[in-house]
């Protein structure tokens, strides 16, 4: 059985929570009144049996940039789009394949660039890293071991755009060595010591029926 729970901070506090008189569960914040439950130091289990056990109105709390990744509610990313234009582009290569010359077959190769890689930061590999094409709503995200794939074939010279929030976003342009037709990307986000707190927005705290 395995638990699902999605987690969002809508309104972060500028508090500072180390200026906050320390509770056995985090610290009291003076200015909303109230305790500040610092999940920052908890494993995800925890997270989830917290929210199973607790009432989840009006809670707040103090968490690691990874720990809202793994938690946040999903948005729909284009990846039909970047389907279809995969699809157009294999038609149109088929079409005009007997056509080419050599050095047509080459930039062709050059034009269909399969692109996968990984995300960490300098402790772990990152899950839930936003990967999008620059310019356009097509992309993917990191699984939880940290490691994509990209939903449509690219050119030399796409810039992919990689942002996790508490980080500072990285754009890496497509470079195929050797005119390869696969790309690797291992990116590294810089360490960063962000937290986010604030009111908790609990979403589908409940157990699937699929078994893990």
């Amino acid at each position: 059985m395995k638990t699902q729970l999605q987690l969002e901070i809508k309104s972060p506090c500028k508090e500072n929570f180390n200026l906050f008189k320390k509770t056995d569960k985090g610290g009291f914040c003076n200015s909303c009144q109230k305790e500040v439950i610092d999940f920052s130091k908890m494993t995800s289990a925890q997270i989830i049996n917290y929210f199973k056990m607790k009432s989840t109105k009006n809670t707040c709390g103090k968490f690691t940039q990874k720990q809202i990744h793994l938690f946040k509610p999903r948005k729909r990313i284009n990846i039909l789009t970047g389907i279809a234009f995969s699809m157009i582009s294999f038609l149109s290569v088929g079409n005009i394949h007997a056509q080419k010359n050599n050095q047509q077959k080459q930039i062709k190769k050059l034009n269909n660039i399969i692109l996968k890689g990984t995300v960490s930061d300098i402790n772990d590999f990152l899950p839930g890293v936003s990967v999008m094409l620059e310019g356009s709503n097509i992309g993917t995200e990191t699984n939880f071991d940290g490691e994509f794939t990209f939903p449509k074939k690219l050119q030399k010279g796409d810039v992919i755009v990689f942002s996790y929030l508490g980080y500072v976003t990285k754009k890496v342009k497509v470079i195929s060595n050797n005119n390869s037709s696969k790309v690797f990307m291992n990116i590294k986000f810089a360490e960063d010591n962000y937290v986010l707190m604030g009111a908790v927005d609990v979403r589908n705290v409940y157990k699937s029926q699929k078994k893990s």
